[in-house]
């Protein structure tokens, strides 16, 4: 069932930090009023609500939030089913903890790709997002998801980057095979499917 909200989010149709909180609002089912925005071209009523002028931004009544963690986090505690982080401390600290990494070294590593024009910039930065990613590869050895047997926030942060591999063109090598597997796992999801704008169905498009 479709859970009614009167929420409206401000999303990047490009941008890792929107996909995934579509992501975690397709799990949850919140029905949601999603207006895209191109960066850079932002609508008055977005810069009179975020001081930062940043996607994504969540307006929940008169709430504001603008920064991605704290948004899917919250999504997580006001629509708790189905839950989205563990509810044992150390595990959900072990959670967080990795959040943490993946925004800093990938998400901080897709935005420069993106971003920056000076080409052996980005080819040094493809080469480390690349070695990031595979020097975690056998985490997804062990289980379907991150640690886990059940779909998380940290899945809703990992899987917009590997989406993007082919976009950013790094390739993943025969012995990333679980990592593949991980992935194909995860694009299935009806709330992954769901979440995808027009712009990043293209990112895989044949």
């Amino acid at each position: 069932m479709t859970r009614r909200s009167v929420m409206t989010l401000f999303s990047a149709p490009e941008e890792p930090h929107s996909h995934r909180t579509r992501i975690v609002l397709a799990e949850k089912g919140v029905e949601i009023d999603v207006i895209d925005v191109v960066p850079g071209r932002y609508p008055e009523d977005l810069l009179d609500l975020n001081p930062y002028h940043s996607l994504p931004t969540l307006v929940d009544r008169d709430l504001v939030l603008y920064d991605s963690r704290v948004i899917i986090e919250y999504l997580d505690e006001r629509f708790p089913h189905p839950p989205l982080m563990p509810v044992d401390p150390i595990l959900r600290a072990q959670f967080r903890l990795a959040l943490y990494r993946i925004e800093r070294d990938w998400y901080g590593l897709a935005q420069q790709i993106d971003e920056d024009h000076d080409k052996k910039h980005v080819a040094r930065d493809r080469k480390i997002l690349r070695e990031a990613i595979l020097q975690s590869a056998d985490v997804f050895k062990v289980k379907p998801y991150f640690l886990s047997d059940e779909f998380s926030l940290v899945d809703a942060s990992i899987a917009p980057i590997l989406w993007r591999l082919r976009h950013y063109e790094i390739d993943l090598p025969p012995q990333a095979q679980a990592l593949a597997r991980y992935a194909a796992n995860a694009f299935v999801r009806p709330s992954f499917r769901a979440s995808l704008s027009e712009a990043e169905r293209k990112m895989r498009a044949e």
